[in-house]
């Protein structure tokens, strides 16, 4: 059936990338974004027209606005990249939760009947287990450090749909993306973030990174993170978490290796003190999103040399 979808959140790397994918099966799409760091460009092209609305999602009533016979809400709106984690956790756990209650108040009252809300990987902080499933234990490690403020507010968010919509909607649903990446992600994220780090260095000059390169992320290329998501849009349960990412698990040393020999650059790799806090592995539990019918087909060596070509040419 085809539903009138909002998505907040819809000018960002993933959400653009929904908001296509949308379209393309025949969907309505309203997008809600506040354009900081979402980019109007990524929505241009598209082969019928969304309705775009500009605004913070803490003000409720310019996010009001876009709550037009809407019948399911796509929830993204936040702030990430790492260095944000650490210089604005004051802002991140406002957005997380004043946005949150002001999607789920007016969720509610325009009588929308399914809301999926975009979790993190960042909520597992340093797992207990690798591969991490869906029902381990979540922890704040330590109040005080700014780290935690991503995921401690992306935990919130979650409390927030279970406690206060599990009678409310007809499906609520809880995805937890894992280190998605492709072309045109935004420099925030660490495949773009060392591609141009690598392209200002001279040959002579030593690529400094944080943590020893054995840290491990599980990266999932947009197009298998869409095919995922689809698949989660077509057959998740109610008030069901899945995570969505691969079988991969990549040494971030490798990943940088990988990236110097795209470019053609020999440069020496400085190693540095890891933040406090930095997980040190990231691989999930994928049963649940393989279930469905998900298998990855761009391995991470192809997706690579994808999205830095892409940053080369851009």
């Amino acid at each position: 059936m085809k539903k009138h979808y909002l998505v907040t959140g819809g000018g960002g790397f993933i959400g653009s990338n929904i908001v296509k994918m949308l379209i393309k099966r025949g969907n309505k799409v309203s997008v809600f974004d506040n354009f900081q760091r979402g980019k109007p460009s990524r929505l241009n092209d598209l082969p019928s027209k969304i309705r775009i609305f500009k605004g913070d999602i803490r003000n409720k009533k310019a996010l009001s606005k876009s709550f037009q016979k809407i019948d399911s809400v796509i929830h993204l709106a936040y702030v990430n990249g790492t260095k944000f984690f650490y210089n604005k956790p004051d802002e991140i756990m406002d957005i997380a939760v004043r946005g949150m209650l002001n999607v789920i108040d007016l969720s509610k009252a325009n009588k929308v009947r399914e809301f999926i809300l975009f979790s993190s990987s960042e909520v597992y902080s340093n797992p207990s287990r690798i591969p991490t499933p869906e029902n381990i234990e979540l922890k704040i490690p330590d109040l005080y450090n700014p780290r935690y403020s991503y995921g401690g507010g992306k935990i919130c968010c979650e409390l927030l749909l279970r406690f206060l919509c599990e009678k409310d909607f007809d499906r609520s649903i809880i995805i937890r993306p894992h280190n998605v990446y492709g072309p045109d992600m935004g420099y925030e994220h660490i495949i773009p973030e060392i591609s141009k780090n690598i392209l200002s260095l001279k040959n002579n000059q030593k690529l400094k990174i944080q943590g020893s390169g054995n840290e491990t992320r599980s990266f999932i290329y947009i197009d298998d993170f869409l095919n995922a998501f689809e698949k989660v849009l077509r057959k998740g349960k109610h008030l069901e978490i899945y995570n969505i990412g691969t079988n991969e698990e990549i040494k971030i040393i490798n990943a940088i290796k990988k990236i110097l020999k795209i470019l053609g650059k020999k440069n020496q790799i400085s190693f540095g003190k890891i933040k406090k806090g930095s997980p040190l592995r990231r691989q999930p539990k994928i049963n649940k999103i393989k279930s469905f019918g998900f298998n990855q087909k761009i391995k991470f060596n192809n997706g690579l040399k994808k999205t830095v070509d892409w940053y080369i040419k851009n």
